[in-house]
């Protein structure tokens, strides 16, 4: 049988079995070792398997991992969310559709030291779906804004999925960070513009009422004033070059925690809470990392990717052309399946072709540029009918809010991620430029 054909029989299988909701990590490596199988032989997956997982879980970079996750998971039971919310709300609040901005400004917040949509999404519901209600908010808003503001999570640094991406493409996780900082700021703009759009057309949906104080309004910032501190410090030395990503991560996790302590919002039974969580959701990242790997290791002998991206350098294709087509299939994929899984899976084949074109921009500014548009996409996925993550998770936390009018209410989010999309791919400089600046 032809490698060509066994590589896409594997995607075909792999796809189906997804869609029977087999396990991904489980999926991907037993495709992947069938595979390697046909293409290799037995006895070179077991050579392979022999030192394949100590090499990838001894992985510097990948210890990164793990350390976010628990500092999102200290932070998320430390009851930091409901600080972060409470400033939000205190300044914008009492604006019409006010509490919608108030929750995206929280997601975003909360994003810089979680790393994990579904977390935000969760962690922010929690406090700011019961206040939005009280206030006679609509279903459709609350939830939507909600959604679309817990995707900030994968976008805003630190990002366990960016992470992920610096792994498969050998990329510099530090500047990968810097790279997300102006689409995450674009994100939050255009959620905030497509709240006020929804409110002054239907302005029953977001009520306005009355303003805080503004002694309390100072009193909320001051409460937030550490948390403000853990991101300069875990950014700002990361960025800075005082230490790498992963003692910024031991670092995040040390004040994190310290916070949680000082404040009395983290108990002995919340931390062991927190690290049973880290360990699962850890072990899960690792299952399907390792598994992916197994797949994509075999689809390398098959020479897929390769042959692709040749394919395409030959055919005479503009190059944006294939890139909306690679955006096109992210966008249709992320109806049904989740982000990582998404990551891994089309990463190692669109990778090798994307930096194959000749965009105008050098080897590094494109593989920034591809990273941040994949990252964009994916999080649109998060919030895309009919297996939209955070859609979900907002719908479990918010049992009287149908899960119709939760899908209606991210229309107008959705629209608003389209034109970042545009907006992204039309001017690329707007992934690395910052990048520029500070290496510069």
């Amino acid at each position: 049988m032809e490698p060509m054909a066994i590589a896409l029989g594997m995607i075909v299988i792999l796809l189906a079995l997804i869609f029977l909701r087999m396990p991904i990590a489980l999926a991907m490596g037993a495709v992947g070792a069938a595979g390697y199988i046909l293409l290799g032989g037995a006895s070179s997956l077991i050579f392979y398997l022999d030192t394949a997982w100590v090499d990838k879980f001894m992985s510097y970079e990948l210890a990164i991992v793990p350390l976010f996750i628990l500092m999102g998971h200290i932070a998320t039971r430390s009851g930091i969310s409901a600080k972060l919310f409470g400033a939000s709300n205190a300044w914008i609040g009492h604006f019409r559709g006010g509490l919608a901005m108030a929750a995206v400004a929280g997601c975003a917040m909360f994003g810089s030291i979680s790393g994990s949509s579904l977390a935000t999404a969760s962690t922010m519901a929690r406090v700011a779906l019961p206040e939005m209600r009280k206030h006679g908010y609509s279903g459709a808003l609350s939830a939507g804004s909600l959604a679309a503001g817990g995707t900030l999570g994968i976008l805003i640094p630190p990002s366990v999925v960016l992470i992920i991406y610096a792994l498969l493409t050998e990329q510099n996780i530090v500047k990968l960070f810097l790279a997300a900082t102006i689409p995450a700021t674009i994100a939050v703009i255009g959620f905030f513009i497509a709240i006020a759009i929804v409110v002054r057309l239907f302005p029953e949906q977001g009520p306005n009422h009355d303003p805080v104080p503004y002694r309390e309004r100072f009193r909320a910032v001051l409460g937030i004033w550490h948390i403000v501190g853990i991101f300069v410090v875990v950014l700002g030395g990361i960025y800075g070059g005082f230490f790498t990503p992963a003692e910024g991560a031991s670092v995040g996790v040390v004040l994190t925690l310290l916070v949680g302590v000082l404040t009395g919002g983290l108990t002995v039974r919340d931390l062991i809470g927190s690290l049973i969580d880290t360990a699962a959701a850890s072990a899960m990242i690792f299952a399907i990392v390792f598994g992916a790997d197994i797949f994509n290791v075999a689809l390398a002998l098959s020479r897929m990717p390769t042959d692709i991206a040749a394919w395409f350098a030959q055919s005479g294709l503009p190059p944006m052309t294939v890139m909306l087509a690679i955006v096109v299939f992210y966008l249709i994929m992320g109806c049904v399946m989740d982000s990582l899984s998404m990551i891994l899976l089309t990463v190692p084949v669109f990778f090798p072709t994307v930096m194959a074109l000749d965009f105008g921009l050098t080897p590094e500014h494109t593989a920034l540029w591809f990273g941040i548009i994949t990252l964009v996409v994916v999080e649109v996925g998060m919030i895309t009918p009919p297996v939209g993550m955070n859609l979900f998770v907002i719908s479990s936390m918010a049992k009287h809010i149908p899960l119709k009018t939760i899908f209606g209410g991210t229309i107008p989010f959705i629209l608003s991620e389209l034109l970042r999309i545009i907006l992204l791919i039309a001017f690329p400089a707007l992934s690395f430029w910052l990048v520029d600046l500070v290496a510069g």
